[in-house]
């Protein structure tokens, strides 16, 4: 394995000497750590000792592998240099030396990635390379929707491993919705008890015909929480919870029916929805609701140390505030003019109250609508629009356009794809995304913090679903959001796909369920498994 097949690729990387060379690995090559480099360390022992089956003993000196803090260095940036005296891997910070650590594994070959040596007997050599490398976003996430499918807690450390080694460091935790609340809120407990499953569900996207007639659901306890958000952090990745208002509420309502606009609707009779697409049933805008989910958050900025929080604010339908004499009369004394305004002052509430507690709000691009939260920052999701908005306007933004980098939609055309939605985005189309547009000015762009891909699960009832998705086409996303690429007409594709035929292998290490370059079904399953298209329904929804 070679530096020039790496994914995402380095900034700079080189041989050392000018020709081609290894430094041999044995059960004698010790591991130095420098101060703050501990937990890489523990990582590279845990991990690639695991697949080498090597030890790496502590040592004193710096003939084996070095890891080292320098604060010459961006916080995140890496420089890794093996020769024949040692290999050392240098980073800004110990996230930086981590990254680094996560090329030294790629150099390795694909055997690094599995959890034990294939041949016990192998010789394990590094190339000599001079890497010099650092991230172009802050922000490099990904957000996995567990409320339309719930992914066991093990599912979600997993991902975890992935994304950190495609160099992602958000991890978007969309975990209540109107098909289910996923996280336990101890004050509230009917949220799990009652908003965390549905009797049935509709198979396939919305405009199926056909049901799973069985109990879906499940959640994650404070514990499950805690280990996840810890786990996140010896991986150098930030978990942002994302806990949905005013609308995506049903399960929420099905819970605690006087969360709903009960003078319009029935809340008693509600259930956790069972469907896909975008629910009527929204908040009330009323005191008592404000109080009820400060107390929700109260509990999830205990859980989640990140600095974001999401409240999404997207799809919220005014229909139920404009038929409701209570939602009339809050309008009426706030004075905010119309139901856009009501939403607004949902958001800003909660903008205000995350500030007052050294947190920053964040949500999809509907909270421009009826004025945007002084602090907040925006999920860009419909498209460049509202992110060019709100960057011109000062707020950060992070790109995450449906268009381009919506993993859940069909990589594919054709009639084999299983369950085909929405737009085709292949492996091209995401390697060509580009995050920052054009109009903006450079002290604009400034705002433009970062970049995410987002996975909604309403078809992608387990894990294997969920992989296919996803991959390869994250790999393409990581080097979008790692490296500063060319214009999108302009970057060499044929040179990533060739570098993914190498990386094709170490997600089959990782045993990863990747949708193949050849064809429409993942390795391990047959025709059938992954289900057909619904005759009848339209060929996007």
């Amino acid at each position: 394995m070679t530096f020039e097949q790496l994914v995402p690729a380095p900034t700079s990387a080189r041989w050392v000497p000018p020709t081609q060379g290894s430094f041999p690995l044995d059960d004698e090559t010790a591991l130095h750590a420098g101060p703050g480099t501990e937990g890489t360390a523990r990582w590279l022992r845990s991990t690639v000792g695991a697949a080498t089956g090597l030890r790496f003993p502590d040592g004193e000196n710096e003939n084996g592998i070095v890891l080292r803090i320098d604060e010459g260095l961006a916080a995140e940036a890496y420089r890794l240099v093996v020769d024949g005296h040692a290999i050392r891997i240098e980073g800004g910070s110990a996230a930086g030396v981590f990254w680094g650590a996560q090329t030294f594994r790629q150099l390795l070959g694909p055997e690094a990635f599995r959890r034990a040596p294939l041949d016990p007997a192998r010789q394990w050599t590094v190339p000599m390379v001079a890497v010099e490398d650092a991230p172009r976003f802050g922000w490099r996430g990904m957000m996995l929707d567990v409320s339309r499918h719930f992914m066991p807690k093990d599912g979600v450390l997993r991902y975890l491993d992935l994304l950190a080694a495609h160099k992602l460091n958000v991890f978007h935790f969309h975990i209540t919705d109107d098909q289910g609340w996923r996280v336990e809120i101890k004050r509230h407990p009917k949220l799990t008890e009652v908003g965390a499953w549905r009797s049935r569900t509709r198979w396939g996207h919305r405009a199926s015909p056909l049901w799973q007639e069985h109990p879906h659901g499940g959640y994650y306890t404070q514990d499950d929480i805690r280990e996840i958000v810890a786990y996140a952090d010896s991986l150098h990745i930030t978990v942002v919870p994302e806990i949905d208002i005013p609308g995506h509420s049903q399960a929420a309502i099905t819970a605690y029916p006087y969360l709903g606009n009960s003078d319009v609707v029935d809340t008693e009779a509600m259930t956790v929805w069972d469907s896909w697409g975008v629910s009527p049933n929204v908040l009330a805008p009323t005191e008592e609701v404000l109080r009820f989910y400060e107390g929700v958050f109260e509990e999830i900025l205990d859980l989640f140390p990140s600095t974001f929080v999401h409240v999404g604010g997207d799809e919220c339908p005014k229909d139920q505030w404009k038929a409701s004499p209570t939602a009339q009369a809050r309008i009426k004394e706030l004075g905010v003019g119309d139901e856009d305004g009501l939403q607004s002052w949902f958001i800003r509430h909660f903008d205000r109250w995350l500030a007052d507690r050294g947190r920053r709000l964040i949500g999809w691009d509907e909270i421009l609508e009826g004025g945007l939260a002084e602090g907040a920052t925006v999920s860009s999701w419909r498209g460049y629009r509202g992110g060019i908005d709100a960057a011109k306007a000062g707020h950060d933004v992070v790109m995450c356009p449906e268009q381009q980098v919506y993993l859940n939609f069909r990589e594919d055309g054709g009639p084999d794809e299983p369950m085909p939605i929405a737009y085709v985005r292949t492996l091209e189309d995401v390697y060509r995304f580009e995050p920052v547009p054009a109009e903006l000015t450079e002290e604009e762009a400034a705002h433009v913090i970062g970049t995410q891909a987002n996975v909604w699960t309403e078809v992608m009832e387990h894990q294997g679903r969920v992989d296919y998705q996803v991959f390869p086409r994250l790999a393409a996303f990581s080097e979008v959001a790692w490296r500063e690429l060319p214009a999108p007409a302009e970057r060499d594709f044929a040179d990533f796909e060739r570098r993914m035929n190498a990386h094709y292998r170490r997600l089959d290490a990782l045993g990863v369920d990747y949708r193949p370059p050849s064809g429409p079904l993942p390795r391990h399953q047959r025709p059938g498994v992954l289900g057909r298209p619904i005759e009848g329904a339209p060929p996007n929804v």
